[in-house]
C-alpha cells in the first residue's frame, strides 16, 4: 500500500502543474484590460498604468508570470490581490469557511443517501421505494438557487428556524441552512446509488451463501450488503466533495457566506490571475487529498480489494 500512496503522490505533481498553467491561461487570455477596469470610467495616465502592471507582472509575457507565479509558490508567496490584501490572508479567511460548509452538507448528504438508499433497495417497488424515487427525481429536477431561496424565505424570514443569512465569523448555526440546501441538492444522486448498488449486492453470490450459512438478516444486511454497496456513494461523494469547494457559489452568493465562491467569482470578473490560480491550485490539492483518501476505504469497505 505504502508503494501505491507514493506513486500517487507523484501523480499530483503533473496534475498540479497543467491544472495551474491552464487555469493562468484561462485568466491571461480572458478580454479587456483589468488594471485599466480597476479604475472604473476614470482613465488614468500611462505612466500610473504602467506602473500597475509592473507591480503585479502584467506587463510580462504570459510564461514569464506563470513562472514568476510557481517561483512565489515554493517559498510560500501567493502573491497580491488588486485590494493590496495578500492571497495567502485571502485563502486563511475564506477556505474554513467553505471547507465547514462542505463537510456539513457532505455529511448530511451522506448520512440521508445511505439510510434511505438502503431501505429503498431493501424494499425495491414498494410505496417506501417509490414516494422516495419521486423525491429524489423533483430534488434533481428544481435548480439549487430555486431551493435555496425557498429555505432562505420559508424556513428563514417566515418560520424563524434558521438565520436567513450568514453572520460575521460565520458561525454553525448560521451555515445550517445553506448546508441542508446543498445537502438536499446532493442527496438524490448518492440516494439513487446507494439504492441501485443494494439491490445488485442482494442478488450476489456471497449474500446468497451468507443466508444459507445460517446467518441472521440483521447480520448480512449491514455487514455484507451494506459495507459492499457503499463504494459508488463514496465515490461520489468525494465528486461532490470537490464540486462544494469550487462550485457553492450560488449557494454562498444567496446566503452571503464568506466563503471560497463569492472571492473567486469576484476574482475572476476583475482578472486577478493570482487569486484565482492560488485558489485552484489549493482546491486541486484537497480535491486529490481526497480522492486518494476514498481510494484507500475502498479496501476497508470491500475486502477483495488489494493494493498492489
Amino acid at each position: 500500500m505504502l508503494r501505491y500512496v507514493l506513486r500517487r503522490l507523484l501523480q499530483v505533481i503533473p496534475v498540479l502543474l497543467g491544472t495551474t498553467l491552464l487555469i493562468y491561461w484561462m485568466v491571461f487570455a480572458m478580454p479587456g484590460d483589468p488594471v485599466a477596469a480597476l479604475f472604473g470610467d476614470k482613465q488614468p495616465s500611462e505612466a500610473l498604468l504602467e506602473r500597475v502592471r509592473a507591480q503585479y507582472n502584467l506587463d510580462k509575457p504570459f510564461i514569464v508570470q506563470y513562472l514568476l507565479y510557481l517561483k512565489g509558490i515554493f517559498v510560500g508567496d501567493f502573491g497580491i490581490s488588486f485590494s493590496g490584501e495578500p492571497v495567502a490572508q485571502i485563502l486563511a479567511r475564506t477556505f474554513p469557511v467553505t471547507l465547514k460548509l462542505a463537510v456539513m452538507a457532505i455529511a448530511m448528504e451522506l448520512v440521508l443517501a445511505v439510510i434511505i438508499g438502503l431501505f429503498s433497495g431493501l424494499r425495491k417497488g414498494k410505496l417506501f421505494d417509490n414516494i422516495n424515487l419521486i423525491i429524489g427525481l423533483l430534488f434533481l429536477s428544481v435548480p439549487i438557487f430555486v431551493v435555496a431561496f425557498i429555505a432562505q424565505f420559508g424556513l428563514g424570514v417566515k418560520l424563524g428556524w434558521f438565520s436567513p443569512t450568514v453572520g460575521s465569523g460565520a458561525p454553525m448555526k448560521d451555515l445550517l441552512l445553506p448546508a441542508i440546501v446543498l445537502a438536499v441538492s446532493l442527496y438524490a444522486t448518492s440516494m439513487r446509488l446507494t439504492r441501485a448498488s443494494v439491490i445488485d449486492t442482494l442478488n450476489q453470490d456471497f449474500v446468497r451463501t451468507a443466508y444459507a450459512k445460517g446467518l441472521s438478516r440483521g447480520r448480512v444486511i449491514p455487514v455484507h450488503v451494506l459495507r459492499n454497496s457503499l463504494i459508488p456513494t463514496i465515490t461520489n461523494t468525494a465528486t461532490d466533495f470537490g464540486t462544494l469547494m469550487v462550485g457553492a457559489t450560488v449557494t454562498e452568493g444567496i446566503f452571503n457566506v464568506p466563503g471560497v465562491g463569492n472571492v473567486l467569482f469576484n476574482a475572476i470578473l476583475k482578472g486577478e490571475n493570482a487569486t484565482v490560480v492560488s485558489f485552484v491550485t489549493v482546491m486541486v490539492l484537497i480535491y486529490l487529498g481526497v480522492n486518494l483518501v476514498i481510494d484507500l476505504l475502498y479496501a476497508v469497505l470491500d475486502p477483495r480489494i488489494r493494493y498492489a
